[in-house]
């Protein structure tokens, strides 16, 4: 599965998913850096069939009104120490995968996996 971290998110997120077996950028890997605008990210999504993982509610309503990004995984969490959100990850990455598969928008709290239909 191939994906795209966010900015607000840490690059750590990106390698834990390399490690995982997955592709994964973050921002910071990008031509722009953190400064990538929301429309290239779409446009990157898209163009290269990547998740983005995001904190940012613009790609919640990017993806409902215009089905932009290509697959959204928004992180609902509030705030987290790195490693705890690394643990979160690993806890549902495979359920993250598996509702990937066939969903494309989900939300992670600190608790859940919510599947938006």
């Amino acid at each position: 599965m191939r994906f795209l971290v966010d900015a607000q998110l840490p690059r750590r997120l990106a390698r834990l998913l390399n490690k995982a077996g997955h592709d994964a950028v973050h921002t910071l890997d990008l031509p722009n850096g953190n400064r990538t605008t929301d429309s290239e990210i779409n446009y990157i999504s898209i163009r290269e069939e990547r998740v983005v993982i995001t904190k940012d509610a613009d790609f919640v309503n990017s993806f409902l009104v215009s089905g932009e990004p290509y697959k959204l995984l928004l992180v609902s969490t509030g705030n987290l120490a790195n490693a705890q959100m690394e643990t979160l990850i690993r806890t549902y990455l495979a359920e993250i995968e598996e509702e990937l598969a066939v969903h494309s928008f989900l939300e992670l709290s600190s608790v859940t996996l919510i599947v938006h239909s």
